[in-house]
């Protein structure tokens, strides 16, 4: 059994999310960020930079949600191709721009445009307009193409929690069509449904 310690960030449900596709059994200890519980003795050991999610399986502890799907894909043996092939690292490829670019890029953007709005100008512009330019990469990317690497992997379930905040990054999902139709497909699986609403119950946001 699967020990998920999580919250309901994109971030955290892209585990929780991951687990329900995987068919994994994983039991929940939800780590509430605002009352700051990621900050106790006890989560710190477990996650250094105490941030969520983390997992335990058995003796075995892992942060960093990139890590964690890569790993949960290895143990199932489903949504990651075999490694060391080409396809391996396309969805390798797109999951690390949503580690490095599409999660921290758009999580400026829920900062200034949606939690610190009239603060600066400048951000609020910077960051609107860096997710503007992440979503037509993913929009060029996702056109004649049913997931992000041609068959539905973790890089779909990491890059789509982040655009399930469209609304906190001032998105509209309308001005790109081909992640529109992508957010919506995958939207209606019932483990994405599953996974959203862990560790408490909210319904996948709709355009």
């Amino acid at each position: 059994m699967i020990t998920l310690y999580t919250w309901s960030t994109p971030n955290g449900r892209k585990v929780s999310i991951a687990l329900e596709e995987l068919e994994l059994a994983y039991e929940v200890r939800p780590v509430d960020i605002g009352k700051d519980e990621q900050f106790e003795p006890d989560f710190l050991r477990i996650s250094p930079n105490n941030k969520i999610p983390a997992i335990v399986d058995g003796d075995f502890t892992l942060f960093e949600s990139g890590a964690i799907l890569l790993y949960l894909a290895g143990k199932a043996g489903k949504l990651l191709p075999t490694n060391g092939t080409p396809a391996y690292w396309r969805v390798v490829e797109w999951l690390m721009w949503q580690m490095g670019n599409f999660g921290p890029q758009l999580g400026q953007a829920h900062h200034f445009l949606t939690f610190n709005r009239g603060k600066s100008e400048y951000a609020e512009k910077r960051y609107h307009g860096e997710a503007l330019r992440l979503y037509r990469v993913l929009d060029e990317r996702l056109a004649g193409r049913e997931f992000v690497a041609d068959e539905l992997s973790v890089a779909d379930i990491a890059i789509w929690t982040w655009a399930s905040r469209y609304d906190y990054q001032h998105i509209d999902l309308d001005d790109f069509p081909n992640v529109r139709r992508w957010y919506l497909q995958l939207a209606e699986r019932p483990a994405f449904q599953r996974g959203y609403a862990v560790p408490k119950e909210e319904a996948i946001p709709l355009p």
